[in-house]
């Protein structure tokens, strides 16, 4: 792999990563939220009587969302400003998961290439600093619409801002202090290691800066129950309320890929990144051939538990002559067994053949882009999750939060890391 390609595969790989993503997201948000509230969610919509579990329901949301009209109305304030406001939002949310790595740095002929879409070591300067600018596109969008729940939206996401994100910085301060570094890379390395026989994961070693993070992650997105500038039982639909079609949908996006860009800050600060327990990227370099044998088996264990779940639960509840979802089934036991098969050859193909040094620092890029994205799908599930079970809270109620409890505890943690560090070593 060339210097020149292995740029273009970070980039696309970011990309894809967060885009192919919303699809998934959106039916993880409405099956949960069916399950929560005791409904069977999204089944309907088919292709040829394929479901793909309710996905093609998504496609067909994101089809209806391209083909209509996007309507700009009458008296706004300023149409620039107007169409500026999504693209904003969705600029910086992108550009905010740039700098995460999602797997140790790459060689080639002897140069050590960061992993991320960005090339850029100050990894958490930058995140901070485009995440905060997010905000600019709701105020935009608040101001250009003319509208006063469209203003009290954005008004209500100004206040927010100044709650979250001091205490969130601070949480980050007292990271920092501990990881001695700002690179991201430099985080994920440091938790490879054991912390009192358990992984040197941020979460055991500051759950304080960890609980504080998190709960201001959720402000940063604007998920609930902290989505107190899209309030529906109070202003409607608040700062979007007057956009639609592909105009909404930029902002509908971009709420999912900063949700997809937090939760991959979540796992490379606090749950290891990119990098398994215990283990580091030359473990896996080393050890290619049991690395080998054990993406063998978890790919064939993952198959049949797959399978056993859609045979199991993918029946109607109705008496009916024919049921679409039998033919569905056979889909995915043929496709499940082809993909299963098909990697289990490989694998053991490379296990015999035996794999070059390059062939075996490319298998551990693979790994390390593979539990990357796992820890992350695991902590977007959190996500919703908590969205579906607590209420929203008042922006007063924040500010309380903000100020009052969480900012003097991220004080207090920066207190002892720095005592801890400087006394500890």
């Amino acid at each position: 792999m060339s210097e020149i390609g292995l740029t273009i595969f970070r980039i696309v790989f970011i990309l894809s990563f967060v885009l192919l993503l919303i699809p998934i997201l959106v039916l993880l948000e409405r099956k949960i939220s069916a399950f929560i509230q005791d409904r069977p969610g999204p089944n309907r919509t088919n292709i040829a009587g394929i479901r793909l579990g309710g996905i093609v329901q998504a496609l067909a949301d994101a089809l209806k969302l391209a083909i209509k009209e996007d309507f700009t109305p009458k008296g706004i304030r300023s149409k620039f400003l107007f169409v500026l406001a999504p693209m904003v939002l969705f600029l910086m949310s992108v550009l905010s998961i740039a700098v995460v790595p999602f797997s140790d740095y790459y060689t080639i002929n002897g140069v050590k290439h960061i992993m991320q879409a960005v090339a850029f070591d100050g990894g958490m300067l930058w995140y901070l600093g485009v995440a905060s600018l997010s905000v600019y596109g709701i105020m935009l969008a608040g101001f250009a619409s003319n509208n006063k729940y469209s203003l009290l939206g954005s008004l209500r996401a100004a206040s927010g801002v100044i709650s979250y994100e001091i205490p969130m910085g601070l949480a980050v301060v007292s990271m920092m202090i501990t990881y001695s570094s700002i690179n991201l890379n430099d985080f994920v390395s440091y938790q490879q290691d054991s912390f009192l026989g358990l992984p040197a994961w941020g979460i055991f070693i500051q759950p304080l800066a960890a609980i504080i993070f998190i709960v201001c992650a959720f402000a940063e997105t604007n998920r609930a129950p902290f989505d107190l500038a899209e309030g529906e039982s109070e202003i409607v639909a608040g700062y979007h309320l007057e956009y639609s079609a592909m105009s909404f949908a930029m902002f509908f996006m971009a709420e999912y890929i900063a949700m997809t860009a937090m939760s991959a800050l979540i796992v490379t600060i606090f749950f290891g990144g990119y990098s398994l327990p215990y283990l580091s990227t030359s473990d896996l370099v080393q050890n290619y051939e049991i690395v080998l044998l054990g993406i063998a088996v978890f790919i064939s264990l993952f198959g049949a538990v797959f399978i056993f779940w859609t045979y199991k639960n993918n029946v109607t509840r109705y008496k009916t002559t024919y049921d679409k979802r039998k033919r569905e089934n056979k889909f995915y036991l043929i496709s499940t067994l082809i993909t299963v098969i098909l990697i289990d050859a490989i694998c053991f193909y490379l296990y015999n053949s035996g794999l070059t040094t390059q062939g075996s620092k490319f298998l551990a890029l693979v790994v390390d882009m593979s539990v990357f994205s796992i820890k992350t799908l695991i902590v977007l599930f959190l996500f919703i999750m908590v969205r579906w079970s607590i209420p929203r809270f008042r922006y007063d109620q924040i500010g309380h939060l903000g100020w009052e409890k969480l900012m003097p505890l991220a004080i207090l943690n920066i207190i002892i890391t720095a005592l801890v560090v400087t006394y500890g070593n």
